[in-house]
C-alpha cells in the first residue's frame, strides 16, 4: 500500500506542477501580505512580526488544505477515473494517503516564502524549542482543515465547492484574528474569534512562537471543530459512494 500510496502521491504533485498556478496561488496572498503589510508596519518590532508571521502561516495552512482538498476533490469525483479508481481491489485507501501526502508537501511549499520573509525582511525570532512547538502546531491546526476540504469536496460538485471555499477563506481568517496582532482586532472578532476553527489555531501558534498565554478554551473549540469536520467528511464519502457504486 505504502508504494501504491506513493505513486498517487506522486501522480498527484505532477498534476499541480503542470499547472503551477495553482501552487503560486496558494502562496501569493500571505506572502504579498508579509511584504507589504508586515514588513513595513511590524516587521522592526520582534514581538509583532513573529505574531503576524504565525498568523500567515495560519492562513497558508487553512488556504493550502481548503482549495487542494475541497476543490480538489470535488473536481476528481467529477472525473471517469475517480470512481474507476474507487472499484480496483485495493480500494481508495491508497490514493486517499497519496492526496494527503501530496498535499503535505504544496502545504509546505506554500509555507517557505513567509518563513523566508520573515527571516529575512523582519526581526521576527523563534527559539529552537519554539521552532519545534511551531512544527508541531502547524501539524496540529492543519487536521481540521483538511478535514473541512475533505467535507467540502465530497458533499458538493466541483462548481459549488470552488464557490464555498472561495466564501469562506477571507471571512475565517477575519472573524479569527489573523488579519491583526494578538488582542488588537474589533471588539466583536475578538469575542468570537476563539470559537472560531482558525482563531484557535491562531492561538496555538502564538503559544508556540511566543509568550502568548495557551488558551484552553479556543484549543477545546479547535477540537470539537475537528471532530464535527471528521463527522461531516465521514458522511459525504459514505453518501458519495453510496450514491455512485450502491
Amino acid at each position: 500500500m505504502a508504494s501504491l500510496a506513493l505513486t498517487h502521491a506522486r501522480f498527484q504533485l505532477l498534476e499541480t506542477v503542470r499547472i503551477p498556478m495553482a501552487l503560486i496561488g496558494s502562496a501569493f496572498f500571505p506572502a504579498f501580505s508579509m511584504i507589504f503589510f508586515v514588513v513595513p508596519f511590524v516587521g522592526s518590532d520582534p514581538v509583532y512580526a513573529t505574531y503576524a508571521t504565525a498568523s500567515m502561516i495560519t492562513f497558508v495552512v487553512m488556504t493550502s488544505n481548503l482549495f487542494q482538498y475541497g476543490i480538489g476533490v470535488a473536481e476528481d469525483r467529477a472525473q471517469p477515473w475517480d470512481p474507476y479508481a474507487r472499484t480496483l481491489a485495493v480500494g481508495a485507501g491508497p490514493r486517499f494517503l497519496g492526496r494527503i501526502m501530496a498535499g503535505l508537501i504544496l502545504m509546505t511549499a506554500s509555507l517557505l516564502p513567509v518563513v523566508v520573509i520573515a527571516a529575512v525582511a523582519t526581526e521576527a525570532t523563534i527559539t529552537l524549542g519554539g521552532f519545534l512547538a511551531a512544527v508541531g502546531a502547524v501539524i496540529v491546526i492543519s487536521v481540521p482543515f483538511t478535514l473541512m476540504g475533505l467535507a467540502i469536496g465530497y458533499s458538493l460538485p466541483a462548481k459549488a465547492a470552488i464557490v464555498v471555499a472561495q466564501v469562506l477563506f477571507f471571512p475565517l481568517a477575519f472573524g479569527g484574528g489573523l488579519m491583526t496582532a494578538p488582542g488588537s482586532a474589533p471588539g466583536f472578532v475578538e469575542t468570537i474569534a476563539p470559537y472560531l476553527p482558525t482563531g484557535g489555531a491562531a492561538r496555538l501558534m502564538w503559544a508556540a512562537v511566543g509568550d502568548f498565554p495557551f488558551d484552553l478554551a479556543s484549543t477545546a473549540a479547535l477540537v470539537a471543530w475537528t471532530v464535527a469536520f471528521a463527522g461531516v467528511a465521514a458522511w459525504a464519502y459514505r453518501r458519495d459512494e453510496g450514491r455512485r457504486f450502491s
